[in-house]
């Protein structure tokens, strides 16, 4: 039986399926092994150097750094997006030496590293260097001119939202709309009758300047003035113009009012009553052709030319009173 089980020495390997089966791969099997263990947990500690093993720190811990500190720490460390390029096994790479693509710095000439330094020197630079030098100095500017959470410093009521490329005469619409697209602006012209909104006046804003404030309370005074004027006027063309009765006064007026043209009960109204009945009258009795005199006249033309003169001044007057009114636009 042991005979039978023990494998030929000169067994045929020319199909796969022979090589693996008279072909001993215990050892490659048992390497494959190791280097899988060794993927997992690492090298043996034999092979292991002691810098590896052992780290000395001369730097606090991150509980007692400041954040400025923190933030100086990982600027020193690679970054998170370079984690891809880092081997993910702790598998020694059998190849040592491998080809690196060199940096631009690197595969420049040395004339041409010496000829930049000596440029450098003489303050002879590029118009890269140049630009760039520019834009450094725009961008300090501007970071310099940025204005601060809560600080204001510009008037947006009074500022004029109308484009460069709006004003040039020489651009087409179709150009004009095409870059004011999106920027805020309207493009369009106002084309309905309706009167358009009205801002708000700057006074009424959180926190309004004090020359906002102080016009915004002139013109409510104005409005209240204006309001009470006209309330007097009323008061005086209407409850004013009469006097005040006591009231049997008034129900004694109100009664002689209430009785006009109805028969009376007293002795004299009937006797004139039967005279004025016994009395002959015309429908249409005769008027007297009363002509003015020339002092009348004089005094009526008089009249009508002082009554001229005051709707005259009160023209005026209106004028005046209705520019001053006008709001400013």
């Amino acid at each position: 039986m042991a005979v039978t089980d023990r494998k030929k020495k000169r067994a045929s390997k020319k199909l796969k399926s022979s090589w693996r089966k008279h072909v001993d791969v215990k050892d490659v099997e048992e390497f494959l092994e190791d280097q899988r263990f060794n993927e997992r947990l690492g090298p043996p500690l034999s092979t292991i150097p002691n810098e590896q093993l052992f780290e000395v720190t001369v730097t606090p811990s991150l509980e007692l750094l400041s954040a400025k500190e923190r933030r100086k720490l990982r600027a020193t460390k690679p970054l998170r997006c370079f984690s891809a390029l880092q081997p993910h096994t702790k598998v020694p790479d059998p190849i040592t030496i491998r080809n690196r693509v060199r940096t631009k710095e690197e595969r420049k000439n040395a004339l041409i590293k010496k000829k930049e330094s000596v440029n450098r020197l003489k303050g002879t630079l590029k118009h890269k260097e140049i630009q760039a030098n520019i834009n450094r100095k725009i961008d300090e500017e501007r970071r310099k001119n940025k204005l601060k959470r809560g600080e204001f410093t510009e008037d947006i009521w009074k500022q004029d939202k109308k484009a460069e490329i709006e004003k040039d005469e020489w651009m087409e619409n179709n150009t004009k709309k095409h870059n004011l697209k999106g920027v805020g602006i309207p493009l369009r012209k106002k084309t309905s009758v309706l009167p358009a909104l009205e801002p708000p006046h700057p006074g009424m804003s959180y926190n309004p300047s004090y020359e906002d404030h102080q016009d915004l309370l002139k013109i409510v005074a104005e409005k209240e003035q204006r309001l009470i004027k006209e309330e007097e006027h009323l008061t005086r063309c209407t409850t004013g113009m009469f006097k005040k009765v006591i009231p049997e006064k008034r129900d004694q007026s109100w009664l002689v009012e209430m009785s006009e043209g109805l028969p009376s009960t007293s002795g004299t109204n009937v006797e004139e009553n039967e005279a004025s009945d016994s009395e002959y009258k015309t429908i249409n009795p005769p008027v007297k052709n009363l002509k003015k005199t020339l002092k009348q006249r004089r005094k009526q033309k008089e009249q009508q030319k002082q009554e001229k003169a005051r709707m005259a001044i009160k023209l005026e007057k209106k004028k005046i009173t209705d520019i001053h009114q006008q709001k400013n636009s």
